[in-house]
C-alpha cells in the first residue's frame, strides 16, 4: 500500500485549509518541506523572500487585510531568529499566522549541533500555540490544532519540525481531525445591556471611540452614532472603519489623531468603547461614564475603569442598543463637534496647499489622495509618515494596515507585497519614510521577482524624524538621528523596478500617475523637509517647554548665545 511522507501531507492539508501561498527562503533543515512544497505550486505559491523577518511582516499583513491565515517558514537558529519581529506584529495586532519553523534532525537534538536552537523556548511568548513536532503520525492532527487555534485565537501558531520527520511515511487518515473551525456568536448578558442603555440615556455628551474591533460593523456603527447623536473617534487601527469626511467622524486620537477628538473627549460625559483597548488613557476622559464593548472579555477595563462591560460582538451589541435606546434630539453637543472639525479640515486643507520646497509631507498625502483609487491598499510604515497619513489621508473605503501595537519599522514594504498578492487588481502602496524602508527595503526585488506592481512612496528627509521630535519635546539636542540615504529612484532602477525622483511639488501628480500605469514596481523617492514637526493636535505645556530646551541647547552649541557665567 503506497503511503505518503508527512511532508506531503502536510502540503494537503494546508491546501484543505485555504493556504495558497508560503513566505520564506529555502534551507538545510526545512528541505524536506520545500521538496514537497515545490510539488504543489500549482496549488500553494512559494514566495521567496530576501530576509525572513519580511516573510513574518508579509504574512501578518495578509492576515490582517484578509483575516486568512499568514503563513511563513524558515530554517532552524537564524532564520526561525530572524521570523521573530513580524510574529510579534501578529501578536500584538492579532492577526493569525502560521510560522514553520525547521529544526535539526530528531537524533540530533541536544547535541548542540550546527544551528540547534530551542526553538519551543524561542517562541513561547509570541504563540498562542507552540509545539515541536515528534513523529510523523502526529503531524496532521498537530497541524489542524495550531491553525484551528491561530483562528480561535486571533494569534500566532508555531510548528517546530525535525527535518527529517516531513520525510517518513504517514498514512494520509492516521490521527485524523477536522482542518476547519468553527465560529462563535457572542453576545453581552442582558443585564449589562440594561445598564448600558440606562447611562446612554442620560448621556448628554456621548462620544464614541472606535477600533479595530469595529471593523465589519460600520451600518451598526454609524446607526447607533445616529441614534444617540455621538461623534466617533477612530483608533489608530481603526482607520477606515468610517470614512473620514462622514459627518459623525472626527479622525484619530492622541499624538497623531486631531484637535476635535481631543476637545471631544475633554467634554464628553459618556464614552463608548468599541473594539478597542486604546492604550493612551491619558486622552480619554477623566470624568465621565464609560461603556467598553468588545468580543474578549479579558480586554473590558484593561486599561482605565469602566462602567459597564459588554462582551460581546460589536455590530449585534450596539444594533441592540439602538434598537432599545430614543433617538435623541438634542444634537447641540454634536454639532459643535463637527463645527470644531470643519475647522479643522480648513487647517489641514493649508497646509497640504502648500507648494514650498523642499516639499512638505502633507502635500506628499494631498498628492496620493487624488490619485489613489476608492479601493486602493495603503500599507503604511512607522514613524512620522504615520502622523501624515492618519491625520491628512481621508479614508474612503480604502484598506489601511500598519504594525499598530508593536509599531515596528520596515512594516511598509512586507505589507504591500502581501497586499498586492491578496489583492492582485487593487493598487497597493506601500508609503515610507526613509529610515523604515531602508531596514527591509532588500525585499523590494522580491517584488520585482513576482511582477507585483506596487508603487513604494518613500518620504525622504535623511532622518529619523519622529525619533528627532521626540528628543526635541524632551529638551534635548538632536542626536543619532541623521541618515546617509542612496538614491532610491535609482535603487528602483538597479533592482529591474521603475524610480521616480521628486523634488518640486508639481511633480507629485505626474509621478504617481505613471508609476500606477507601469505593470512593475515602482518607488517614488521624495524629498520632503526634514524640518515639518509632526507636532501633536494639542501641544501640552511640557512639550512647548521641552521644545524651547531643546532651542536654547542647540544655540548655546551653535554659538548663538553666550553661555551663561558659571
Amino acid at each position: 500500500m503506497f503511503r505518503k511522507t508527512a511532508g506531503e501531507v502536510l502540503m494537503e492539508l494546508l491546501i484543505e485549509w485555504g493556504v495558497d501561498h508560503i513566505y520564506g527562503m529555502p534551507g538545510d533543515s526545512i528541505n524536506s518541506i520545500i521538496e514537497p512544497l515545490r510539488k504543489v505550486q500549482n496549488k500553494i505559491k512559494f514566495i521567496q523572500v530576501r530576509h525572513e523577518e519580511n516573510g513574518a511582516l508579509a504574512a501578518a499583513s495578509y492576515a490582517k487585510l484578509t483575516g486568512k491565515l499568514g503563513v511563513c517558514t524558515a530554517i532552524a537558529g537564524p532564520g526561525a531568529i530572524h521570523l521573530l519581529n513580524g510574529l510579534y506584529d501578529a501578536k500584538l495586532d492579532k492577526a493569525p499566522v502560521l510560522a514553520i519553523a525547521g529544526q535539526v534532525e530528531s537524533d540530533l537534538l541536544g547535541t548542540d549541533f550546527f544551528q540547534e536552537v530551542k526553538l519551543e523556548r524561542l517562541f513561547e511568548d509570541v504563540a498562542v500555540y507552540n509545539q515541536r513536532v515528534m513523529s510523523a503520525e502526529q503531524l496532521p492532527a498537530v497541524l489542524n490544532q495550531a491553525i484551528r487555534t491561530a483562528y480561535t485565537k486571533k494569534g500566532v501558531a508555531v510548528l517546530t519540525i525535525p527535518d527529517d520527520i516531513p520525510k517518513f511515511e504517514v498514512e494520509r487518515h492516521h490521527r485524523e481531525t477536522s482542518s476547519f473551525f468553527v465560529k462563535s456568536r457572542i453576545l453581552p448578558e442582558d443585564l449589562d445591556l440594561h445598564k448600558a442603555k440606562e447611562i446612554i440615556t442620560k448621556a448628554e455628551k456621548p462620544v464614541i471611540l472606535a477600533g479595530k474591533g469595529a471593523q465589519g460593523a460600520k451600518e451598526s456603527l454609524l446607526g447607533f452614532a445616529e441614534c444617540i447623536g455621538s461623534p466617533i473617534v477612530l483608533s489608530l487601527p481603526g482607520k477606515g472603519v468610517i470614512p473620514d469626511e462622514h459627518p459623525y467622524c472626527l479622525g484619530g486620537l492622541g499624538l497623531i489623531g486631531t484637535k476635535p477628538a481631543y476637545e471631544a473627549m475633554k467634554e464628553a460625559d459618556t464614552l463608548i468603547m468599541v473594539g478597542t483597548s486604546f492604550p493612551f488613557t491619558g486622552f480619554l476622559p477623566n470624568e465621565s461614564n464609560t461603556i467598553h464593548i468588545d468580543t474578549d472579555a479579558s480586554q473590558i477595563g484593561k486599561r482605565s475603569p469602566v462602567d459597564v462591560g459588554l462582551a460581546g460582538d460589536a455590530g449585534e451589541t450596539m444594533t441592540w442598543l439602538s434598537k432599545h435606546l430614543d433617538h435623541k434630539n438634542n444634537r447641540s453637543f454634536l454639532h459643535q463637534c463637527q463645527d470644531n472639525m470643519n475647522t479643522w479640515w480648513e487647517k489641514l486643507d493649508h497646509k497640504a496647499n502648500d507648494d514650498s520646497v523642499p516639499i512638505k509631507p502633507q502635500r506628499v498625502v494631498k498628492a496620493l489622495q487624488q490619485i489613489a483609487s476608492d479601493n486602493a491598499v495603503l500599507s503604511v510604515d512607522v514613524g512620522n509618515v504615520t502622523v501624515w497619513m492618519a491625520r491628512h489621508f481621508r479614508m474612503t473605503n480604502q484598506q489601511f494596515i500598519i504594525s499598530s501595537w508593536l509599531a515596528t519599522l520596515g512594516c511598509g514594504l512586507p505589507g504591500a507585497i502581501a497586499g498586492k498578492i491578496a489583492y492582485p487588481d487593487k493598487q497597493v502602496f506601500a508609503i515610507c519614510g526613509d529610515g523604515g524602508f531602508q531596514m527591509t527595503m532588500n525585499d523590494f526585488v522580491t517584488a520585482v521577482k513576482y511582477n507585483l506592481p506596487i508603487v513604494v512612496i518613500v518620504l525622504n528627509n535623511h532622518k529619523i524624524a519622529m525619533i528627532k521630535f521626540e528628543q526635541e519635546v524632551m529638551g534635548n539636542a538632536e542626536f543619532g538621528t541623521n541618515l546617509q540615504n542612496p538614491n532610491y529612484a535609482r535603487y528602483a532602477d538597479i533592482c529591474g523596478g521603475i524610480g521616480y525622483r521628486v523634488e518640486k511639488p508639481n511633480e507629485l501628480v505626474p509621478a504617481l500617475q505613471q508609476a500606477i500605469s507601469q505593470n512593475k514596481p515602482c518607488i517614488i523617492d521624495v524629498v520632503v523637509d526634514a524640518n515639518e514637526a509632526p507636532l501633536p493636535a494639542k501641544i501640552t505645556f511640557g512639550q512647548a517647554t521641552g521644545y524651547a530646551k531643546h532651542m536654547f541647547k542647540e544655540l548655546f552649541e551653535e554659538g548663538k548665545i553666550d553661555k551663561p557665567p558659571l
